[in-house]
């Protein structure tokens, strides 16, 4: 209540954040961690080129298009987890993006995240969202488990673990991986906000899941996708070990590939780098590779998957920041 001849003070108005300069630091920030990540890497760069200069043009060029299709691939997979209808060229171009995010931060985290604010702008609620990601993450690992199982199956003795591992590393390791999911779980169910949360968000995922697996549409592009993926990821490893004239058979190559994948899981790394090649060249030995041609396949496969799509993804994810579909 105002008395008579008396005036109000305005309302004092905190002032909007800037968002037109939180946009540019956000586009800004992708290509400032490709140029740190490139200064860093770039003796393992050059040497992967290097390698591919003398490799096969034909087989080079069909690595190339297999990667072009592993990116269609994570698109059906990724449709799959949602029930909304998403934009199929604007959904393209965010995988696109999405693998360059995820070549500069840890376990999957950047795919996820633009991934994440794609899905908030086509109006997909956050919880569900969170939920269709969780799904992704569940459904690609699931996705190489059965081609390595059913690849194993035609080949049974592929795999030579002891000439690539020490004797009772394979057993340190499965201690540590258990050890550390028996730590996750222990704070999960230990933690009362937490187990909360793990509660409702597993309400959450597993309503959608019967939700998209009651659509026949929904579930071919989940399981085609996640099936297809790691079947051309393999592919290309294939192919680029056809160009180098590495000794395996392709099968075996596959089996490599989809092994050091299982095994490398585990170990965060921005887009697999490090854990995934160490795993590859270990795996590629295990099935009969010289170490020093292996060494050298992985190099091309890295340069053709990870290095060359690196700065037109980052560029492809600034352009979607700054036309707002992202």
């Amino acid at each position: 209540m105002t008395l008579p001849g008396t005036t109000t003070a305005p309302t004092r108005r905190l002032p909007a954040p800037p968002r037109p300069v939180l946009r540019r630091i956000a586009c800004l920030l992708p290509v400032a961690l490709v140029v740190l990540w490139s200064a860093g890497n770039w003796a393992v760069i050059t040497d992967g080129l290097g390698q591919l200069r003398a490799a096969d043009r034909g087989w080079l060029l069909a690595a190339a298009l297999t990667t072009g299709l592993c990116w269609v691939a994570v698109c059906f997979a990724r449709q799959g987890t949602v029930l909304e209808p998403l934009p199929a060229g604007r959904l393209l171009a965010t995988q696109f993006a999405a693998g360059a995010a995820n070549d500069l931060l840890p376990a999957g985290l950047g795919a996820h995240l633009v991934t994440l604010r794609f899905y908030r702008r086509c109006g997909v609620p956050l919880a569900r969202a969170t939920a269709s990601l969780a799904l992704y993450s569940l459904a690609l690992p699931l996705g190489r488990l059965v081609l390595l199982l059913a690849l194993l199956a035609l080949t049974p003795g592929a795999l030579r673990p002891g000439a690539a591992l020490p004797a009772g590393r394979g057993l340190l390791m499965t201690v540590l991986v258990l050890a550390a999911l028996a730590l996750v779980l222990t704070v999960l169910l230990t933690v009362r906000p937490l187990r909360g949360a793990l509660r409702g968000f597993l309400r959450t995922a597993l309503t959608d899941a019967r939700a998209l697996h009651a659509r026949p549409a929904r579930t071919a592009a989940l399981w085609g996708g996640a099936l297809a993926f790691p079947a051309l990821q393999a592919g290309v490893l294939v192919t680029v070990a056809l160009a180098l004239n590495a000794p395996p058979s392709c099968l075996h190559v596959a089996i490599a590939y989809l092994a050091a994948c299982a095994a490398a899981g585990f170990i965060p790394t921005p887009g697999g780098l490090g854990s995934v090649d160490a795993a590859l060249v270990v795996t590629l030995v295990a099935v009969g590779t010289p170490v020093a041609t292996a060494t050298a396949v992985v190099i091309g496969f890295r340069a053709i998957t990870s290095w060359l799509p690196l700065l037109p993804g980052v560029l492809t994810l600034v352009a979607l920041f700054r036309w707002r579909v992202l």
